[in-house]
């Protein structure tokens, strides 16, 4: 009788393991208050967008997506109390999440003692998966290398007699990691450059009179700067009063996020980043039909155009969807356990609105890189791009196993003649 009992259970567990669930619980983890929220919340839009849109034509596989939104604002001790209870209380099947590199860093070892799939979908940090290696854990966007790296390859390849470069960045690991790469990708590629000043400004100062005063000075041929948000704002304003933009080349290498805060303020001439390949006008994809109506809903929606975060997030979701479907067709249909999930999601290449992402055997995922150069025109009452290049995925992200600041220290000028010319 025992035997039976346990054999009855045995098939009522096969049953229930292999019944569809009526729908998928997905944490989505983004800053929704704070300085951040300029990202946070662009990322929240696409993920409304991107669900409510599936779960319309039936959600995944035919389970419907719930998501259950967290702030991300009140640092990295909060977001691993929020994580967990994401998992052990709102029992959630995946936990979509997080921009601050801190908070990466807190969260993917707490991920992966709770086995929960966790897909990072937009923190800049190269340590998540340079410094250790995990089974649950995934990144969806290239990390802070691309941006630096790619930077550094259109300012040599849109102005090759640079002589002097000069770094205002904020005084955190982003703002100190973001330049070094840019510095160091300079220099292996064009030694004889001199780098004439390394500015400091602490996070959030909003004043940056002395810092200008300097670069005005020393008037470097090129000025990189990874300001964000406010911070971004306020330098362009008080830069532009002085004259700054006029006598340097101002490269910044998430800029593309602020265009339409900035206005007609940003004068013609900068060179700006989109943490990837991420721009509503995107040379070869403007005009795809899945990407244009995604810009055009978002338009309506929201009353903005959609930037680099909120890219960011429609490649995690896009992913998560392609992840289930290929485990889908290795189960015969069943529906995959977590672990059948992450060994899916390894390897996956994914048709994004604007290219490609490939997951590699690290789990971090490597894409293309778009820089232009700023132009005001009659079409949109903010500064858009021209002179645009795409920079393959295997020009910008460094190889599996390879840490980022080492790599870039073995490129080598040969390089710039794989890069592609301004369209």
């Amino acid at each position: 009788m025992k035997r039976l009992w346990a054999l009855w259970l045995g098939l009522f567990g096969l049953v229930a393991m292999a019944q569809k669930p009526s729908e998928v619980k997905v944490g989505i983890v983004t800053f929704l208050s704070g300085p951040a929220s300029v990202f946070g919340v662009p990322a929240k839009n696409a993920a409304d967008l991107l669900i409510e849109s599936w779960n319309r034509e039936g959600g995944i596989a035919g389970a419907r997506l719930r998501p259950i939104v967290v702030d991300e604002a009140g640092g990295p001790e909060k977001q691993v109390a929020e994580l967990r209870r994401l998992v052990l209380d709102e029992r959630v099947d995946v936990v979509i999440g997080y921009i601050s590199s801190a908070d990466c860093l807190a969260v993917a070892p707490v991920a992966e003692e709770l086995k929960v799939p966790l897909i990072l979908f937009d923190c800049g940090t190269p340590q998540i998966f340079e410094e250790r290696r995990y089974t649950y854990v995934f990144r969806t966007a290239a990390h802070a290398t691309l941006d630096s790296v790619a930077a550094a390859l259109y300012v040599l390849k849109t102005n090759p007699n640079i002589r002097t470069i000069a770094g205002i960045n904020q005084d955190y690991a982003w703002g100190r990691d973001s330049w070094e790469l840019f510095k160091s990708t300079i220099l292996a590629l064009k030694p004889d450059v001199k780098v004439v000043a390394e500015l400091w400004p602490r996070l959030y100062a909003g004043d940056y009179s002395t810092e200008i005063s300097r670069l005005l000075a020393l008037r470097p041929d090129v000025i990189h700067s990874s300001f964000w948000g406010g911070d971004l704002v306020s330098f362009v304003r008080q830069g532009l009063g002085r004259g700054l933009f006029s006598r340097s080349r101002v490269v910044l290498t998430a800029g593309e996020h602020m265009l339409q805060e900035l206005g007609r303020t940003l004068p013609n001439g900068v060179a700006i980043g989109a943490r990837g390949d991420h721009w509503f006008l995107h040379p070869t994809a403007k005009d795809n039909p899945e990407h244009r109506a995604f810009v055009e809903e978002y338009r309506r929606r929201f009353n903005r155009y959609p930037v680099y975060p909120a890219y960011h997030m429609t490649q995690a979701l896009l992913t998560l969807r392609a992840g289930y479907e290929r485990a889908l067709r290795t189960t015969g249909g069943r529906w995959p356990t977590k672990e059948e999930l992450v060994r899916a999601l390894v390897g996956l290449e994914v048709p994004t609105f604007t290219g490609t992402i490939r997951i590699r055997e690290d789990h971090q995922a490597v894409e293309d890189a778009l820089y232009g150069t700023t132009v005001q025109t009659s079409q949109y009452p903010f500064a858009i791009l021209e002179r645009v290049i795409l920079f393959p995925a295997e020009l910008v992200n460094p190889p599996v196993g390879v840490k980022s600041l080492d790599w870039v220290k073995t490129l080598r000028p040969e390089l710039l003649r794989r890069v592609p010319d301004p369209r």
